[in-house]
């Protein structure tokens, strides 16, 4: 079994997009980890933030990764937004030999797209809020081993980057 391959970077990103056509790709299976804690826990991640506040999804969080990254079977894990600025998420991608994949996208690029969605996104709610969260995230997504700039460009260039520095390390 290959290392799984954990795509991380700010909400907006493309994370699940990139994650599920990767995965096609290779071949493997393909987990976004926030429907796996939808559907673990019964809520969504912004559900569970709104109620529970977001230090107690932060540990509902961990704990599913960790069971993921135990099962061995995740090809490809798209993580949230916040989950790689947790320092025990990035020791357990460690620990499994993950390979971090950080998907850098211009804010406005992210922007755009958060006010487009439908979800609820309670940590970003208006622009400012999310600039801020942007802004104080970066500095620790550059902790990931691979950095993929990314503007508009199309999917499968995406896609061949980061396989081509994944086959490179």
């Amino acid at each position: 079994m290959k290392p799984p391959i954990v795509i991380t970077g700010f909400m907006g990103c493309g994370k699940t997009k990139v994650a599920r056509a990767l995965a096609v790709r290779l071949n493997v299976l393909m987990v976004d980890l926030d429907d796996y804690i939808t559907t673990r826990i019964g809520r969504t991640p912004a559900q569970l933030i709104t109620n529970d506040g977001e230090q107690t999804f932060r540990e509902m969080e961990t704990e599913a990764l960790r069971e993921l990254l135990q099962r061995d079977h995740a090809g490809v894990i798209s993580l949230g937004g916040g989950a790689w600025i947790e320092a025990e998420n990035r020791e357990l991608i460690e620990q499994h030999s993950g390979v971090s994949v950080w998907l850098d996208v211009p804010f406005e690029i992210c922007w755009a797209r958060i006010e487009k969605a439908e979800q609820d996104r309670p940590l970003g709610r208006t622009r400012d809020q999310a600039l801020a969260l942007y802004k104080r995230r970066q500095p620790i997504y550059q902790l990931a081993q691979l950095h993929i700039k990314r503007r508009d460009e199309d999917l499968d260039d995406v896609l061949s980057r980061i396989e081509e520095k994944i086959s490179h390390g």
